[in-house]
């Protein structure tokens, strides 16, 4: 929501969220019509003001694809559904893609400097590409029942998420939808011995009324199969190609970082992508992607397994499951790969500490360009005939604890490129950038 926000997009992602709103929390329990119990705090913060001027939404994909849609559209990008990528070949100049409209037939071949690949988790491209997954494993295969039914008698409070379990034989989870009386009842089975076929509507009628608890009327809308697995890509980048979101890695829903860490990746690339396009940076900074992105999820995959592993256990959750320091800890170079002192100092590598300047959030004004911190004239004259947005700070509340004294630059993702104490210079100042736009094969290595 932070990074929507600065492309403002976070408004109509919260409407989108608006059914959502009441629900909070996830729950445990026999049947709903049961006793519950809560694996974390139903009261759980939707702000964190003191870290971030965003906000926790709880939106589906349904309805916030096509706001992103709609704001890629007013930016210049042409969507293509229903399109099916046929070939593709790479040189040292660029990808040449053969795609084929689903509907009539038509192949076209599109030539682009470079290709990034958001095909989901099974990611043709990814196996195109040979590019293996580390730690791959499935862990559970699940029916999910799509139903319509009043279920307001058995909610005494709407939780994000139900983990049912009871003596009848059922063992699954339930969620809501932006409909109040259409739900997804998801139930663990074997594909080697059941399929979609075997799941019948009087089966499934059965079912959501294990999970209920009581024999009320259900309609059944559709049945579909998913795994719950886990895995990481061995390499994001493949020459001109780029793996992003559930094509890079793929876990369990536990924690909400899926998506979240989906649109973090793609809002690492996009700005290199930019500047090497553009001609401020050189190809290798696109090799920082992967050395800063990847580290990260090969930490978060096992976490977030064995979250998951404790949610349908009912165990304790595992130490090391912070919401915050995932969410805003993640740092890049050398060093832990979440940084759980992400709050109190600037720190290089590290995303920039929330700070309002008058009433324009820090982070809102991260987009396409660097942008400069700082507290004197001097630094704002030396930032004249830099590429960045310079802003005097020293008013803030919370710069000096934060940031002062002196400068500092922060990339166009939000993260903490460089800091000086020092005299203003202009010259320190474009060191700096060229720094952060062409890093060393010594500062790649110490990514990895």
């Amino acid at each position: 929501m932070e990074i929507y926000r600065a492309y403002g997009v976070a408004g109509a992602v919260e409407r989108a969220g608006a059914p959502f709103d009441a629900e909070s929390g996830v729950a445990r329990c026999e049947s709903l019509a049961g006793e519950w119990q809560w694996l974390f705090d139903a009261e759980e913060p939707r702000a964190w003001p003191d870290v971030t001027a965003g906000a926790f939404c709880m939106a589906d994909q349904n309805t916030v694809e096509p706001i992103l849609i709609d704001a890629a559209r007013e930016a210049g990008a042409e969507h293509l559904f229903n399109t099916e990528l046929l070939d593709l070949a790479t040189d040292g100049d660029g990808v040449t893609a053969t795609i084929e409209d689903r509907a009539t037939g038509r192949r076209q071949v599109v030539r682009a400097t470079y290709l990034v690949a958001a095909d989901g988790n099974r990611s043709p491209i990814r196996q195109r590409l040979g590019i293996a997954r580390t730690g791959e494993m499935t862990f559970q295969h699940t029916m999910n029942i799509v139903f319509r039914a009043d279920l307001s008698g058995f909610l005494p409070r709407r939780a994000l998420f139900w983990i049912i379990a009871n003596p009848d034989g059922f063992f699954g989870g339930l969620v809501s939808t932006a409909d109040p009386n259409r739900w997804q009842v998801s139930v663990a089975y074997d594909p080697a011995t059941e399929s979609t076929a075997d799941f019948t509507k009087e089966r499934c009628v059965r079912l959501v009324r294990a999970a209920v608890g009581k024999d009320i009327d259900v309609e059944i809308e559709g049945v579909g199969a998913w795994e719950q697995g886990v895995g990481v890509a061995e390499r994001y980048r493949d020459g001109r190609v780029f793996l992003v979101g559930d094509s890079a890695h793929v876990w369990p829903p536990a924690g909400a970082l899926g998506a979240n860490t989906g649109v973090q990746d793609a809002h690492n690339l996009a700005w290199k992508l930019a500047a090497v396009l553009n001609g401020q940076a050189g190809d290798d900074l696109l090799d920082t992607y992967d050395a800063e992105r990847r580290p990260l999820a090969e930490t978060l995959a096992p976490m977030i397994v064995a979250h998951q592993q404790a949610r349908i256990s009912g165990a304790a959750e595992p130490e090391g499951m912070d919401g915050r320091t995932q969410a805003f800890g993640a740092a890049y170079g050398p060093g832990p790969v979440f940084d759980a002192e992400y709050g109190p100092q600037a720190r290089v590598g590290s995303r920039a500490p929330h700070l309002w300047l008058g009433d324009i959030a820090l982070h809102d004004l991260c987009v396409g360009d660097f942008v400069l911190l700082c507290d004197s004239p001097e630094w704002m004259d030396a930032a004249r005939m830099a590429p960045v947005r310079a802003y005097r700070a020293e008013h803030a509340d919370g710069w000096t604890r934060l940031y002062g004294p002196g400068a500092v630059l922060i990339r166009p993702d939000g993260y903490v490129a460089w800091r000086s104490t020092g005299p203003a210079s202009a010259q320190n100042l474009a060191n700096a950038i060229d720094h952060a736009l062409r890093p060393t094969t010594k500062q790649l290595d110490e990514r990895v």
